[in-house]
């Protein structure tokens, strides 16, 4: 019973002590942070909130959010030697002249602003022929066929008729009379010359006929042009109704040069582009020409436009579906531009690798443009002067995505 008594009477000591030696560091710890400012003390919070009261106004208390730090800039690291070892080369990104050439297959073909039809105003039956088979070289106002239509002869007649009605009405003695028979013999005469003319007899014929006094039996069609007989549908001893077709006439001098363009080749082609085209039948002789004309309409199978060239055929040597071979060169002006090897096209964004020293490199999202040769214009992504990996670079994408090093996204 006396040794329960000691035991809680050191226990309830112990309690005291305990809580005494709380109450000092509890105490002491205040005071510390007091001096230091992390806790206001009692007479200065009274004397603030006595001034907030007398005031009659709180001042808010702002708390400043820190900063949000920039976005590193990812690298990956590639040795010197190990550089050496895989083939690592660089090189500048310049703003240089970029020239596109587009080449390309024609073929040759009449031109159609120089192609004329010979055929007649009258109905008939072909008496003779002139010429009598296609291919055949006419000059401008050669003979092609001759037409017997016996509506024309009844014209002529009826023209001669009038001739010899204004001849006796000068014999009238009346003078009055004589002069109305003679000027309505005249206005008669002159409707029936205008008829004739109107059906392609030509002023001489129609003297020849005043001189002799006999209808001309057949009609002769010329030739409207020089040239050769593309198509002939006369044959001796046909019929001939008015507007039909007899010849086709085209002048070869100069020929067009029609060729296929690709659909993404179509914005590069302009009007007036210089042009070079040649032949395989004539090797190493060249013409020099100009874009004429891009064809408004698309080949739905080919995807393809068709542009126009002239070229002089003086000689005759070119000849009507012949092939060529042409050459369009492009002048796109100054443009950034890097190999074409140090762009990584993931199918979603274009990658480069920029050196930035120290065996350091920074993939880096661009944007591209045109492609020419070896060489893609740069749009946005780098600046003229910096260097990126031109070769090994897919080794280099390699170690990046190994450490998980990512290009960051480009701000459009």
């Amino acid at each position: 019973m006396k040794k329960r008594t000691i035991i809680i009477g050191v226990i309830c000591l112990l309690v005291v002590v305990a809580g005494a030696s709380l109450y000092l560091y509890r105490t002491e710890l205040k005071d510390a942070a007091t001096k230091i400012g992390i806790i206001k003390g009692g007479t200065e919070g009274k004397q603030v909130a006595g001034s907030q009261q007398g005031g009659g106004a709180s001042k808010a208390v702002t708390k400043t959010e820190p900063a949000k730090q920039p976005e590193e800039t990812p690298t990956v690291e590639i040795p010197t030697d190990k550089q050496q070892l895989i083939g690592v080369r660089t090189v500048q990104a310049a703003i240089r002249p970029l020239n596109r050439v587009i080449r390309t297959v024609g073929r040759i073909e009449y031109d159609e602003r120089k192609l004329a039809t010979a055929n007649t105003k009258i109905e008939g039956w072909i008496e003779k022929l002139h010429v009598d088979y296609t291919g055949r070289y006419v000059k401008k106002g050669e003979p092609l066929a001759e037409i017997y239509s016996p509506e024309l002869v009844a014209t002529q007649q009826e023209f001669l008729n009038i001739l010899r009605w204004a001849g006796q009405g000068q014999s009238v003695k009346d003078e009055r009379t004589a002069m109305l028979l003679v000027k309505d013999a005249q206005a008669m005469l002159d409707a029936a010359k205008e008829r004739l003319r109107l059906w392609d007899i030509s002023d001489e014929q129609i003297k020849k006929i005043e001189t002799t006094g006999k209808p001309i039996r057949t009609l002769t069609i010329y030739s409207p042009v020089s040239g050769y007989v593309l198509q002939k549908m006369a044959v001796q001893g046909m019929r001939v109704m008015p507007g039909e077709k007899l010849f086709d006439v085209v002048d070869l001098s100069s020929v067009w040069v029609v060729s296929d363009i690709y659909e993404y080749e179509l914005p590069l082609i302009k009007v007036g582009q210089t042009a070079r085209i040649s032949l395989s039948y004539f090797p190493g002789k060249e013409f020099s020409t100009r874009v004429d004309y891009v064809y408004p309409a698309l080949a739905s199978e080919t995807r393809t436009a068709k542009v126009r060239f002239t070229i002089p055929n003086p000689e005759g040597v070119l000849k009507p579906q012949m092939f060529t071979n042409v050459e369009i060169k492009i002048n796109l002006g100054n443009r950034l531009a890097v190999p074409s090897e140090a762009v990584i096209d993931t199918g979603v964004r274009q990658i480069v690798y920029v050196d930035k020293g120290e065996g350091y490199f920074e993939p880096r999202e661009v944007t591209t443009g045109l492609k020419v040769d070896e060489l893609v214009e740069v749009t946005g992504g780098i600046k003229a002067g910096e260097k990126v990996a031109s070769s090994a670079n897919f080794l280099i994408d390699s170690e990046a995505q190994l450490k998980g090093v990512t290009a960051l996204k480009r701000k459009k």
